[in-house]
């Protein structure tokens, strides 16, 4: 027995990899894509066979964690052994390409991060501000945007300030208007609230600011994978989004989009190798020519070549599907369950906006005479995953779906909260 099939076999992998090219997940668990010619629920239950999600219970969460179809990961542990093979790594310019395309701009206006989190860190400090200039938020912000702008203000007197998003998207840019003055500089938004799912009309709002000579840096993290997304159409200057929850990518892998006319007014910060067009430790002093010219220059540090093939695998997943498909069955499933919840209006409310325009796949509500808390663990206890939200002081119960999920599976949890709330 050769050395390296010893080796993987002593790793648990067996002797199911005759070669690193022949690498796959067993058939048996993996069925065929299913044909675009399958109609209505048929197709989408065959869809959910591409995901090794567990049968013992219904996962409704997709707004924390979007579980990786079978070709993703397959795709990621394939790159993986090659390069831990071949001791090559190589880097991620052909991928970058890909990804980019994907989103409809330049690969020289992406820059590949770990988390949403970091892209809007990077914006937050890059941006230069001064004490007294001002950013505007909502009240509705998740940590990995409410966190870094927070930071950036205690540290350097920047004033935010927010407001309680409302139930119409001509509502929510009137809001934003309002707390537009001199001071104003950035607008710093998600795409859709982590809270109650609220999608604000992010084109309107940037060309509103555009014409102020305002920046826009839009928390895309619900964004990415549930909109058919064209950033150069949605006209913001930046967009961090990621890839572990709605593009159904490896965790730990996101991208950060600069605009090419926006580039020069964000600062790296942080820089690593690839950033720069020059350096010299041994002149006096030591020289730092200048940046690339691309948003190249935000992904600092060694990069995960397996990962970005993970990326670009999710992004060929949305694309066999069709990304105009993939956005449609996410609004009616979504609309599914909202039809289902308003049956249920005298026992629960409804936060998430009944606008069509400002929803797409995550539902939020409290229950009228019972805890939302209660709620939730004993949902979880039926067999449902899904999210409690204390962001905002909203306290309530959120439902995200996507293209795993099935009709017969919304059924399920409606019949099961009717049972938990009576």
């Amino acid at each position: 027995m050769s050395s390296r099939r010893t080796f993987l076999q002593h790793l648990g992998l067996g002797l199911s990899l005759p070669s690193i090219a022949g690498f796959s997940f067993p058939q048996e668990k993996r069925p065929p894509f299913p044909s675009s010619s399958i109609q209505d629920e048929a197709y989408w239950k065959a869809i959910k066979g591409q995901f090794p999600l567990t049968a013992d219970r219904i996962y409704l969460n997709n707004g924390t964690f979007g579980p990786a179809p079978f070709s993703v990961l397959e795709a990621l542990q394939k790159s993986s052994l090659d390069i831990n093979t071949s001791g090559e790594y190589g880097n991620s310019d052909a991928e970058r390409v890909q990804l980019a395309q994907f989103f409809g701009i330049k690969p020289s206006e992406f820059s590949i991060t770990h988390n949403t989190t970091e892209g809007i860190n990077i914006l937050a400090w890059g941006i230069p501000l001064q004490a007294g200039d001002e950013v505007i938020l909502t009240t509705h912000e998740h940590a990995g945007n409410a966190l870094p702008w927070l930071n950036r203000a205690k540290y350097s007197g920047i004033v935010l300030r927010t407001f309680e998003p409302k139930e119409t998207q001509a509502k929510n840019l009137n809001e934003i208007q309002k707390l537009i003055n001199s001071n104003t500089k950035v607008i710093a938004i998600p795409h859709v609230t982590c809270t109650t799912g609220l999608v604000f009309p992010i084109q309107e709002i940037c060309s509103l600011a555009k014409l102020r000579g305002i920046l826009t840096a839009i928390d895309g993290a619900h964004g990415a994978g549930t909109f058919n997304l064209d950033l150069t159409a949605m006209g913001c200057d930046f967009y961090a989004g990621c890839f572990h929850k709605w593009m159904l990518g490896p965790s730990g892998t996101a991208f950060l989009y600069v605009r090419e006319e926006s580039l020069e007014k964000l600062r790296p910060v942080m820089i690593g190798g690839h950033s720069d067009t020059g350096w010299d430790m041994t002149s006096t002093p030591p020289t730092l020519a200048g940046y690339v010219p691309s948003a190249r220059r935000f992904d600092y540090g060694t990069q995960s070549k397996a990962l970005a093939v993970g990326m670009v695998a999710a992004t060929e997943f949305h694309t066999q599907i069709g990304k105009d498909r993939v956005e449609t069955r996410l609004q009616t499933l979504n609309q599914y369950l909202l039809d289902g919840l308003l049956e249920l209006n005298n026992k629960l409310d409804i936060l998430t906006p009944l606008e069509k325009e400002s929803r797409i796949a995550l539902l939020t509500f409290r229950p009228k005479n019972m805890p939302y808390q209660v709620c939730g663990d004993e949902l979880g206890k039926a067999g449902f995953r899904i999210r409690q939200v204390p962001e905002g002081k909203v306290n309530a119960i959120r439902v995200s779906t996507h293209v795993y999920n099935t009709k017969e599976e919304v059924d399920a949890f409606l019949a099961a909260l009717t049972r938990i709330l009576s």
